[in-house]
Order: structure tokens, then sequence, then C-alpha cells
């Protein structure tokens, strides 16, 4: 029995190791920047545009901004910011997003986002794809975004826009083939 044991309690650990290589994989440190978890979520077939989120921790003195991003899975990507208007979703491109010194900045459903459009294929569950993100001070900086389920969520915030509300995209500009 001693002997099974320990086989269980071995295999387990060899099975869970690669996760737990995963997971650590998720933080890129850049100078005093920490970038946590980059993901976007799997389309449906056909899909032309997805969208990117993750933390940045700034753990220096000086502020730093998130300028633009990139990823090979797109033609283009570009940093949104979504807000409500009168019920109504809208959502805009910004030049850039302050990351605080000593705090941290978070992309995430219903907020700052990065827009991936003209999608080169579907993003399936599971995969990862990669990416850059370019900061003012920090400069470019690799990263790796992990493909969550379509109807993934962040964690729960204060201030988050509700999902389902209606979206204005009237003042985007749409790439037309």
């Amino acid at each position: 029995m001693f002997t099974i044991a320990r086989i269980a309690a071995v295999t387990a650990c060899i099975a869970l190791a690669p996760g737990l290589a995963h997971a650590h994989e998720h933080i890129v440190k850049a100078g005093s920047l920490e970038i946590i978890h980059p993901w976007s979520r799997a389309t449906p077939g056909g899909a032309k545009v997805a969208a990117g989120y993750v933390t940045v921790e700034n753990k220096g003195a000086a502020p730093d901004r998130l300028i633009s991003a990139s990823a090979e899975i797109s033609d283009k990507a570009d940093i949104h910011e979504v807000g409500m208007k009168d019920g109504v979703m809208s959502m805009k491109r910004v030049d850039g997003i302050a990351v605080p010194a000593g705090g941290s900045l978070t992309l995430k459903p219903g907020s700052y986002h990065v827009m991936f459009t003209g999608l080169k294929r579907p993003l399936k569950e599971g995969e990862t794809f990669p990416g850059s993100l370019t900061f003012e001070k920090a400069g470019k900086i690799a990263v790796e975004y992990t493909v969550e389920g379509m109807g993934a969520a962040a964690p729960s915030m204060p201030g988050t826009a509700d999902p389902a509300a209606p979206m204005d995209h009237g003042g985007m500009e749409h790439m037309h083939h």
C-alpha cells in the first residue's frame, strides 16, 4: 500500500507540474513593471475582432504609460476604453493609459482592453498566442496571451460596465475588405 500511495503522490505531482509552470509563465517582469496574466476569449468562426486583457503592476517610483500593443493573430491592435452613457455602452480608441507609480492598471471586460482587429483565424480555448505591449518608459515587452472560454469573465470589480448592455460602435473605424 505504501508503494501505491507513493506512486500516486508522485504521479499527481508530475501531472500538476505543467500547470504550475504554465501559471508562473503568466507574469512577465520588465524593469519595474510586472505584466500579469495576459488573456483573451475564444472567438466563433468568422469573427474578425477579439479583445485582450491584462493587469500591469508598477513596482517603481515613476509612472509609465501603456501606449500600444500588437499580436500575431491580428492585422491591428489598439487600446480601447469602454464607457456608459444614457444606458448605452460605447467604445473608443485611446492613445495610452497611465500606469501609476506604485500602482496598477487592469485591462478587463467592460473597461480598458486591447482590441485585436482583422483576426487571421479564430481563437480557440486553451491555446496561446504571442503579442507585445509597448510602454513609454519600459519599451516593448513580449507577452503570451492565454485564450479562455467564450464566456470567460474577469474577477468582479466595482464600476465594471454590464457586458450585456447595448454597445454603440458609431465612433469606431471598422476594417472593410
